[in-house]
């Protein structure tokens, strides 16, 4: 998982030039509104080696987004294991935009590519994205996915609140 092109953006291993954007972006509160608080740069910068280092050893994990026509950073996609100690279990999709590309449906476009790599490539049976309750613009990009709520697994996270878990099969996957 090195590339995926789509009509705007394209999907790529993370470079050098990333770290800034990527530390302004994570220390944007509304950014991370949902997400636990702020970053120092110290631990964006380590976020990405962690990033990298996990697309070498399994072949994919959160890769970053950049606008095909100019070039510019604007945040991350990707897919990643779910933690051991997460009650669900299973692949993740996940994503995050600077909010100058909030609105654009770049979330939903990037996020189709990967699924589409996740189910074709990966041949993974499922995929499931987990949020918090009042993240309601990450679950609009879930439904828009084709994902559907699984109420049955949503759960207490004593450092976020309410999760909810949203799934795709890759039966029900339509490309």
């Amino acid at each position: 998982m090195n590339e995926l092109r789509t009509d705007r953006l394209l999907i790529r291993r993370w470079r050098e030039s990333d770290l800034a954007p990527w530390a302004a972006m994570n220390a944007d509160p509304q950014v991370r509104e949902h997400l636990g608080g702020i970053l120092t740069r110290e631990r964006s910068d380590a976020s990405v080696a962690r990033y990298e280092a996990a697309i070498e050893r399994r072949g994919y994990g959160w890769l970053a987004v950049e606008v095909r026509e100019s070039g510019e950073f604007v945040g991350f996609v990707g897919l990643d294991d779910v933690e051991e100690q997460a009650r669900v279990s299973g692949v993740e999709i996940g994503w995050r935009l600077t909010r100058s590309a909030w609105g654009r449906g770049y979330a939903t476009e990037a996020a189709r590519a990967v699924l589409a790599y996740g189910f074709d490539a990966l041949a993974l049976p499922e995929i499931l994205a987990v949020t918090i309750a009042a993240n309601l613009r990450s679950q609009a990009v879930m439904r828009r996915l084709g994902m559907t709520h699984d109420r049955a697994e949503d759960f207490d996270d004593p450092e976020g609140g309410r999760s909810v878990v949203f799934r795709l099969r890759r039966a029900d996957h339509a490309v």
